[in-house]
């Protein structure tokens, strides 16, 4: 049955574009570079979409079955609905700095466990860094570290909504491999 949809669930693309825009809004938000726009202003696309949007996602992956998607999906649904309610002066720097530095864990973990390839786990792996950046930021209170920390969520975020736009497009989505040597078959043997 030829339906012409791309790789993996819609849900599981919903999620990545969900964390994609919402990555990219908290990034560019951070890095300061459009006059007047701090991450502060990212605080409704980070409750909606990064929260709720991408919980619900990741509640549906569970459903279907793919506890990875569902496990990143609903714990950075989480963050992104926490950071939000927590954005100002609610919380000390170091507070702050803790809070990211925990959550840092989770994108670790997502990191090693991505199956989806070099996409996934350079999305996850770009969203650790960034957050491990921001939290050392926010302890030794170095708004230019912050800003760095900001421009690795940009690129975290550009790796997630290629990674969906790839899928839902049928582009690709992965390095061409390398030519087998002598004697090595297609089954590597």
């Amino acid at each position: 049955m030829d339906n012409h949809v791309a790789a993996g669930s819609s849900t599981s693309h919903l999620g990545h574009l969900a964390l994609g825009v919402t990555l990219l809004a908290f990034g560019i938000g951070t890095t300061g570079v459009i006059n007047g726009v701090s991450a502060a202003d990212s605080v409704s696309i980070a409750t909606w979409i990064g929260g709720v949007a991408l919980f619900v996602a990741g509640l549906f992956e569970f459903r279907d079955g793919n506890s990875f998607n569902g496990t990143a999906f609903a714990g950075l649904g989480a963050f992104w609905f926490t950071w939000a309610a927590g954005v100002g002066d609610k919380v000390s720097a170091n507070g702050a700095g803790l809070f990211l530095l925990l959550w840092a864990l989770l994108a670790l973990s997502l990191m090693l466990g991505a199956g989806e390839g070099l996409l996934g786990q350079a999305t996850y792996g770009l969203f650790f860094l960034s957050l491990v950046v921001l939290a050392v930021g926010r302890f030794a209170d170095s708004g230019s570290l912050g800003k760095v920390g900001g421009w690795v969520a940009v690129a975290a975020g550009v790796a997630a909504w290629y990674a969906a736009t790839a899928a839902l497009a049928g582009w690709p989505r992965a390095l061409p491999g390398r030519a087998a040597g002598r004697g090595v078959t297609a089954a590597g043997q």
